[in-house]
């Protein structure tokens, strides 16, 4: 099992931008498989070095453990500090061994390294900031938190209760330290659904807003445009669209530079978004053109209103870079089911009543006509 959960680790680390823990959980239950390994085959044959192999195995696996940790959940901690901790726990096994320290002393020097590295991932884990769901880091604090009390009170109470103490204990901690594997897998786990729905929530935003201004684009509308014919088919509803061009655009980019137009653009976007209401849409078709959807209009009249309010807040001077540019907008009008019933429809027959009303001198609005 612990060899399965290394190469689901494994590959998971080949996953592109996987988080770095991952790579160090991986040699952690590696080195956890030659723990158990070199325990299990020297046994037999000298049981001193097998011991003393699994000590240094088990300190390393918690070494990779807690740095895995800390890369997973962005811990602050001094990577050199924690190194020097653990080799120096290391070398106090190696002391123990070479000078024959008492089975008490040395089992209770182990069982006390351990328990050190197993509540600071413990502790690391509750305290990170990382978004996860709770039941998962709530399961590695709490196969942590428990660990740790193996090693400090059922290894010694089990030393002193039974013979084959070793085993007991043995067995014990491999299931527990299973469990925390499996827990640290499913934190992997969220982590790739985490990541799968962020870029697909940013594919979608990718694809319904426009880059520039943030404001819907043509495909958002149209995907949209359904649900606001259910609000116009209601009785005594309406729906217009406004096909809006800017005026005396042209000149801020030739004059300024396209910066400064993207500059006023975004002010266009602002100032539309400040002058709808809540059940309105707007949305940018791309160069100087926007387009506004406006929902649940009373009657035809509420439609100039609204398109008055339009060029109202679009006329005016803008500032850029310091520079006065004197900016208005020519609206073309289309209602549903007046000049369409489709968005399409509709919107062709706004952008003809908008370049009627470009002809006619600029700077106002003009409704579509059945016949245009």
């Amino acid at each position: 099992m612990y060899l399965v959960f290394f190469f689901l680790l494994l590959i998971a680390r080949k996953v592109p931008r996987t988080n770095p823990g991952c790579g160090w959980w991986a040699l952690a239950i590696f080195l956890a498989s030659l723990a158990r390994l070199s325990f299990a085959w020297m046994q037999e044959t000298d049981a001193d070095l097998a011991k003393l192999l699994y000590s240094l195995l088990t300190l390393s696996e918690k070494l990779a453990l807690l740095i895995g940790v800390v890369r997973f959940f962005a811990a602050n901690i001094n990577m050199a500090a924690l190194c020097t901790m653990v080799f120096a726990m290391q070398l106090w096994v190696l002391s123990a061994y070479l000078l024959h320290y008492s089975a008490t002393i040395y089992s209770s020097g182990l069982a006390l390294f351990n328990a050190i590295c197993l509540a600071m991932i413990c502790w690391y884990t509750w305290r990170s900031t990382v978004v996860l769901p709770k039941f998962s880091k709530a399961a590695i604090v709490a196969c942590s938190a428990v660990m740790a009390l193996h090693w400090l009170i059922f290894v010694p109470v089990s030393r002193l209760l039974y013979a084959d103490w070793r085993t007991m204990a043995f067995v014990a901690g491999t299931i527990v330290m299973m469990l925390l594997y499996t827990a640290l897998i499913s934190a992997v786990l969220m982590l790739f659904q985490k990541r799968l729905l962020d870029s697909e929530s940013h594919a979608l935003e990718l694809a319904y807003k426009d880059p520039l201004t943030g404001l819907s684009n043509k495909r958002y509308v149209d995907s949209l445009f359904g649900k606001a014919l259910l609000l116009a088919n209601r009785p005594h509803q309406q729906l217009a669209l406004y096909y809006i061009d800017l005026d005396r655009f042209k000149p801020v980019n030739d004059e300024a530079g396209h910066k400064a137009g993207d500059l006023v653009l975004k002010t266009v976007a602002e100032r539309l978004t400040s002058a709808i209401r809540s059940t309105d849409i707007c949305a940018r078709l791309g160069g100087d053109e926007f387009i506004v959807v406006a929902t649940q209009l009373e009657n035809t009249e509420q439609a100039n209103l609204i398109a008055e309010k339009l060029l109202s807040c679009l006329s005016g001077a803008y500032q850029v870079n310091n520079k006065t540019y004197n900016i208005g907008a020519s609206i073309g009008i289309s209602l549903y089911p007046e000049h369409g019933k489709t968005f399409p429809e509709l919107l062709e027959k706004a952008d003809q009543a908008m370049y009627a009303m470009k002809r006619e001198g600029r700077g106002g609005y003009r409704a579509a006509t059945s016949a245009a």
